[in-house]
């Protein structure tokens, strides 16, 4: 087992990080930019280091600091989190030719994974039903729109090294996919670096399940069930819940075989995880894969009470895994919230400032991931993700009433927050009744 890791990251991820070195017996190595250096989660480290001023690209997407930072303490190994580099193959690449273990998939894996395109392509290989597309990145507007009349309208365009859900347009006729295409061409080069696109069939109304998988370096590899990601805002992930509602057994099953099997064509290890969508009728249809830790992977974590982060460190130190997926079993039912500091009532504008009053809800089977404090200032450089709060219990229907009654407790002030936004879906009938599909939150919440 390591003796050393760095955390590169910040907020909520490197702080649950931290807690699970701790936990083992790990020293923690944890980088920070000038704007975070009030950090609360510094002070639970064995050691801080700052790597430059307040923006990402100067600090947390700056790979020499961060590799430098990492041989000056003395590390075994780094752990990325979510976000910034988590996904940057030329990242693991580096690591690797400097003997520190980068915790994640191997190289070869994360490249694989990181072109959509490509991944596609091996979920076919696979036989895993895909929704139909293109097989190669679109040439131009032109080629777009017959292939567009070909699949059908609605249909989606996607950034092929996308992410967050970033990079994505939908077009329902001929001016609107022209449109979407310069826009979404335009994203992906600047979020992305790289302006290759990709279309799929749009499906009305579906749900967005995905599978979270465990392999270690031996040929191992469970799935440990799916988390329903359905309520999103603009292909943004707002409430996650494990199991889904509408997933019967067999389907489970059915779905989490195809996971694993794309999982194993990739020779994939480490956490991952697999991305499908599920339409009215139950037919599903593989998407995408992401190479690294979820931000909604406590609700997996609830209702299988398998530690996720220990699991990550423990294969990348060279463990096996210990749990056959016979022994995987869903139980209770976990939901999480998204708490964003973003006013909902302006355009969902992001909200900064200094937290003038905070209060975390608790209670049995309550938990909540944040890095905030009273007194901790919200800078405009980040993500606004600022919370997690996740509930479990024996039934849905129990978690619903659970996480309304933690989110009235929830008190950020000082900022806007999505909280009034997570009490309307959760106040909402058809949610209540598992009536829900990706456009629900647009549909029935804010209009």
């Amino acid at each position: 087992m390591f003796s050393r890791i760095l955390v590169a990251n910040r907020g909520e991820i490197a702080l649950r990080i931290i807690r699970a070195c701790n936990e083992m017996g790990i020293e923690t190595v944890a980088v920070y930019s000038e704007a975070d250096r009030d950090a609360i989660y510094l002070n639970y480290a064995t050691e801080k280091i700052c790597i430059g001023p307040a923006p990402a690209a100067k600090s947390y997407l700056d790979m020499s600091k961060i590799i430098s930072a990492a041989e000056i303490t003395d590390v075994e190994a780094i752990h990325p989190g979510y976000g910034f580099l988590s996904e940057n193959v030329h990242f693991a690449e580096v690591c690797e030719s400097c003997n520190i273990i980068f915790i994640g998939p191997k190289p070869s894996a994360s490249k694989a994974v990181s072109d959509k395109i490509q991944t596609r392509s091996v979920a076919k290989s696979c036989g895993v039903p895909l929704l139909p597309g293109s097989d190669t990145p679109l040439k131009d507007e032109n080629e777009a729109v017959r292939i567009a009349h070909q699949i059908g309208f609605p249909v989606i365009l996607k950034a092929a090294r996308g992410g967050g859900g970033r990079g994505m347009r939908v077009a329902h006729n001929d001016m609107s996919l022209i449109n979407s295409f310069l826009v979404v061409q335009s994203e992906a080069k600047s979020a992305f670096k790289e302006s290759d696109i990709y279309m799929e069939k749009y499906i009305e109304n579906s749900r967005h399940i995905e599978f979270q998988i465990l392999a270690d370096n031996y040929g191992n590899m469970i799935h440990l069930g799916e988390r329903d990601c359905s309520l999103q805002r603009r292909h943004q992930k707002l409430v996650e819940e494990s199991p889904s509602p509408v997933l019967a057994p067999d389907l489970r099953e059915k779905i989490g075989a195809a996971a694993k099997k794309i999982a194993r064509a990739i020779n994939y290890n480490n956490a991952g995880t697999v991305e499908f969508l599920l339409d009215k009728n139950d037919n599903f249809y593989f998407i995408e894969m992401n190479g690294r830790i979820q931000v909604e992977h406590p609700v997996t974590e609830m209702v299988t009470g398998i530690d996720l982060v220990r699991k990550q460190i423990q294969i990348a130190a060279g463990e096996k895994l210990d749990i056959p997926q016979e022994r995987v079993t869903l139980n209770g039912h976990a939901m999480e919230c998204r708490i964003n500091a973003e006013d909902p009532t302006d355009g969902f504008r992001p909200s900064t400032g200094k937290i003038t009053k905070y209060y975390q809800p608790g209670g049995p089977g309550v938990r909540v991931d944040s890095h905030l404090y009273q007194g901790y200032e919200i800078s405009p450089y980040y993500d606004s993700l600022i919370a997690k709060l996740i509930v479990y219990r024996d039934t849905r229907d129990k978690s619903i009433k659970a996480m309304k009654r933690a989110l009235e407790e929830f008190v950020i002030e000082g900022i806007k927050t999505t909280i009034p936004l997570h009490l309307a879906i959760f106040g909402h009938s058809r949610f209540v009744e598992g009536q829900i599909d990706t456009t629900f939150v647009e549909n029935y919440v804010i209009r």
